[in-house]
């Protein structure tokens, strides 16, 4: 007999992106978001710390996508995620959902902060 454990959080896959959005659980999403296990919302970009230290205890990893193209995240934010106990992970933002997606469909305590590829015109 094989038991699995069983969570339920309103996390939801990344199903597309674009310019200027992204398609999260069938909802079109403008500009950045947060999506995780209390669900998807705006954010307000890197000045944006307490949506994403709300995380705590919560997840282990953030993916945090840097737009089209691998960028740095500011120091100062890594340092306050990463003293709080969550693992950050900077990628372009394709990747973040890609890798995102992967790590939730096994189970996975992540949490993905997004900005857009492109400008929404």
């Amino acid at each position: 007999m094989r038991l699995n454990e069983v969570v339920f959080t309103d996390a939801q896959p990344i199903e597309g992106y674009g310019p200027g959005f992204f398609r999260i659980g069938g909802t079109k999403h403008e500009g950045p978001v947060v999506t995780g296990p209390t669900g998807t919302k705006p954010w307000g970009g890197y000045d944006d710390a307490d949506t994403l230290l709300a995380y705590e205890g919560a997840v282990d990893v953030l993916f945090v996508g840097t737009g089209g193209d691998i960028a740095h995240i500011p120091a100062a934010l890594r340092d306050r995620l990463e003293a709080r106990g969550i693992g950050v992970e900077a990628m372009s933002s394709p990747a973040a959902c890609r890798t995102y997606n992967v790590l939730l469909s096994e189970g996975r305590r992540v949490a993905a902060a997004l900005l857009p590829v492109g400008d929404a015109t």
